[in-house]
């Protein structure tokens, strides 16, 4: 089996995403902590570094692009100086990021993380400040949004949408993404981040447990109650190939149409430093797999794995094709 999910990761090469959504750029900043400040009980913190890695829809991009796929980053950004660090570290990663379109009349997302080292093997985090704005994309700007879908999802193999709430994603712009995908035969997946009912009758949706929680209004314990809350989405939302539930240390739990409801147990990870883009990992892992062709159990049971190597770094990650394979065959 093990050698099964190798085969799997080298087959994940070469194809091609559009990934849609809410991009971001992560910064860290980390400082030794030195003292106590004498205005308030706070560490006082000494610069070391700035870290800048690609937040939001920006990671599951980049986790395909790891991978050696193409991913397409059609997002908005601001016509500022934060979006041209972000190109910068999308194009470092070999991201083709011809789709952003620029809004000047907004910031581009910056997620800044204030970080203490103190003697741990990674710093921790002590504050964090989001710049952004929700404002609906103004006419003009959606139009270059919904020109770059036409233009691009013709040409690849899947179309992922990754939903931070950051007003790109409106029902209407689903909604043409959607008619589009369908189209051009191109997988169509989501990752929700709650926004459930709007991808209704996507091939793959994928939330976490407090989501589903929240959308069904009732509390979910134990395999068997994630399994019917699973099945129900599935049924609710038409879902087409794979309704996902992660679930963290207990790893995830999916419902396929006409085959029933699986449960996917996580890796035992004995250091976790860091939950940030674990999400990202799953969707962008799970659309890889399906396009290449694997089924829905098997896509998240390698989601799994990618995640479980993600929670060990502090910031968002993306394992590469060797990595990924060494820790499938080290699996019992």
């Amino acid at each position: 089996m093990n050698g099964d999910l190798v085969a799997l990761i080298h087959a994940l090469q070469g194809l091609r995403v559009l990934v849609v959504g809410d991009v971001i750029l992560d910064e860290y900043l980390i400082g030794s902590a030195s003292r106590l400040s004498r205005e308030a009980p706070i560490p006082v913190l000494e610069f070391e570094e700035r870290r800048l890695f690609p937040g939001g829809a920006a990671n599951p991009a980049a986790n395909i692009a790891a991978l050696g796929s193409t991913a397409v980053q059609l997002g908005v950004i601001g016509a500022d100086a934060d979006a041209t660090a972000l190109r910068q570290v999308l194009q470092a990663r070999g991201i083709d990021t011809s789709a952003l379109v620029v809004d000047g009349g907004r910031p581009t997302t910056v997620k800044t993380r204030v970080m203490a080292q103190m003697g741990l093997r990674f710093p921790q985090q002590v504050a964090r400040i989001d710049r952004l704005s929700r404002a609906p994309l103004p006419p003009a700007v959606e139009q270059q949004v919904r020109h770059h879908l036409q233009k691009h999802t013709p040409s690849v193999q899947a179309v992922l949408f990754s939903d931070y709430h950051g007003g790109l994603l409106s029902g209407e712009l689903v909604e043409a993404g959607r008619q589009l995908a369908r189209q051009a035969k191109a997988l169509l997946t989501a990752d929700a981040q709650g926004e459930l009912q709007k991808y209704a009758g996507f091939d793959v949706v994928k939330c976490n447990a407090g989501e589903a929680q929240t959308f069904l209004g009732r509390t979910l314990a134990g395999d068997g109650a994630f399994a019917e809350a699973a099945g129900q989405l599935a049924r609710e939302l038409h879902v087409q190939r794979a309704m996902i539930i992660t679930r963290g240390a207990d790893g995830a739990t999916l419902a396929v149409p006409g085959a029933g409801e699986h449960h996917c147990p996580a890796p035992l990870t004995t250091e976790v430093f860091d939950t940030v883009g674990a999400g990202d990992t799953a969707i962008a892992m799970v659309t890889l797999a399906l396009a290449a062709g694997s089924a829905p159990e098997e896509a998240v049971r390698l989601a799994n794995i990618a995640s479980g190597l993600v929670v060990r770094r502090v910031g968002n990650y993306a394992p590469t094709s060797d990595e990924l394979a060494e820790a499938a065959l080290a699996l019992p």
